[in-house]
């Protein structure tokens, strides 16, 4: 009982989350409302600051560089690159706070 053969618990064993690479339709979709919220928050700060006529440099930047979320491909929508993944690509779960990092720009053609 106490020697090396010991029984061991099975639930200490080992990794138990079960995270399916995919996301649901309802993750989907919340994905894309948080991506719309985040376009239309650009929007209307671009047409707050431009009725007073000022420009922030951080809001131009975003407007030139990161796709609306029409204009997204649904695998850069729902995954995101990752070089140490067999087929580049990884579920957007598997990215630890994933709902508030913005995922929008990958590297072309993966």
């Amino acid at each position: 009982m106490f020697g090396a053969f010991r029984p061991t618990n099975p639930l200490s064993g080992g990794l138990l989350w079960k995270i399916p690479w995919r996301l649901s339709k309802f993750q989907k979709a919340r994905q894309r409302k948080r991506l719309r919220a985040v376009d239309s928050l650009v929007a209307t700060l671009d047409k707050a600051l431009t009725k007073k006529s000022i420009t922030t440099k951080a809001v131009e930047r975003w407007k030139e560089e990161m796709p609306i979320e029409q204009e997204m491909v649904p695998k850069d929508k729902y995954t995101i690159f990752d070089r140490k993944e067999k087929k580049y690509r990884k579920s957007m779960r598997k990215l630890p706070k994933w709902t508030r990092v913005s995922q929008r720009v990958n590297p072309p053609g993966y």
